[in-house]
């Protein structure tokens, strides 16, 4: 397949100092970061992807992308976590039983000592975080394994996952027909690509049957591995289309046991639980992530777009949950014409969505008395 764009390019990125940080966690995986420096900088910025993304996310070269406009903005030292759910690392194509309580233990504190590490004990950490990402470094920010996180950006979903109806469906069924029915290990956008036919093939053209809306199996596989829509991520009008043809590219395979972990969150009160309660090895984290809410101080600015197909409103719910508990501690971006996904990979998400996300850095990085990570409890 030709590409139009680079798999895992750079190029998105001018002008500043590109490294990658290797680390490693404390269940054995190796991890890596990606470092975007203009310059040093006291208020060091960390974006954290979703489930089946990557940094790739955040430095497309087809339009303005975060990191780039973080820099330009002048966050002028810009880092971007690949763990153990992105599609730079092979994790995602073996059997696990994994879970975001996984991602909360041990990928999200490592990263950031990695980061203080090499940028120095004394920064400012300002986290901006998507989807699954952004649900399990909440996690880990509001269960205390990660602390001195001076604020935090959640896009979609937090600490209340909400999801449309067929999408609860969907996860009830879904992983019982791929894994039982069909033995199958993952779940792919790009199955339409397989060079002969396979199970996968046969499934990515019975989906692309029921959306009509485009022409792109990749896209169709995505409606079904996430949200309920035609398309369910985004927005088509918001995409370059390239950025729309590359969704393979963008979007990797996945096992379903995450899936999994928000099903049950969802019959739990729609709440971040652990996935395992009983299990020793989570004995750190807390049963239920949002009960000790009021004691974490770090400001966190909750968004979402209006039309999102995926989580709906969960970011409204955790706003409001929170401003019960620390009223005024927290703020809410509903932007319109937006849904899931978009917000961060639209070709005019510089105009309509990034302003908003400096604005708060910006009042985080200067407010007068900064928070503590975690109050005592």
């Amino acid at each position: 397949m030709s590409r139009e764009i680079p798999l895992y390019t750079l190029e998105g990125v001018r002008d500043a100092e590109t490294s990658t940080h290797p680390f490693t966690t404390e269940d054995g995986l190796g991890l890596s970061m990606l470092r975007f420096c203009r310059k040093p900088c006291r208020d060091v910025v960390v974006i954290i992807h979703g489930l089946t993304t990557s940094s790739d996310m955040f430095i497309q070269p087809e339009h303005v992308n975060l990191v780039s406009h973080l820099l330009d903005e002048g966050f002028t030292d810009v880092w971007t976590l690949d763990f153990r759910m992105s599609n730079r690392h092979p994790y995602n194509l073996q059997p696990s039983d994994w879970s975001m309580d996984d991602c909360a233990l041990y990928d999200h504190p490592a990263a950031i000592a990695k980061i203080r590490q090499e940028a120095g004990e004394d920064v400012n950490l300002h986290v901006i975080c998507h989807c699954l990402g952004a649900m399990s470094f909440t996690m880990a920010l509001f269960g205390g394994t990660v602390t001195g996180i001076r604020s935090c950006i959640a896009n979609s979903v937090a600490l209340t996952p909400h999801v449309p109806t067929w999408s609860r469906i969907k996860g009830t069924i879904f992983p019982f027909i791929i894994e039982r029915i069909f033995q199958q290990p993952y779940v792919s956008p790009r199955w339409s690509e397989d060079p002969r036919l396979t199970i996968g093939k046969v499934l990515s053209r019975l989906v692309s049957l029921f959306h009509r809306e485009c022409d792109v199996p990749a896209c169709h596989m995505l409606s079904l591995m996430w949200g309920t829509g035609w398309p369910a991520l985004y927005h088509h009008d918001n995409l370059d289309e390239i950025t729309h043809r590359r969704g393979g590219d963008l979007y990797g395979p996945v096992g379903l046991n995450y899936h999994k972990h928000v099903l049950r969150m969802l019959g739990q009160g729609h709440r971040t639980v652990r996935m395992k309660p009983d299990d020793p090895r989570y004995a750190d984290l807390p049963d239920d992530y949002i009960a000790g809410a009021e004691a974490v101080a770090t400001p966190c600015l909750f968004m979402t777009g209006d039309d999102n197909r995926v989580f709906t409103d969960s970011n409204i719910h955790c706003h409001r949950a929170l401003e019960e508990v620390a009223p005024g501690r927290h703020q809410l971006a509903i932007f319109p014409g937006y849904g899931h996904q978009d917000v961060f990979m639209g070709k005019r998400v510089h105009e309509d969505i990034f302003p908003r996300l400096v604005a708060f850095l910006r009042e985080q990085r200067d407010a007068t008395t900064p928070p503590t990570a975690v109050a005592s409890r």
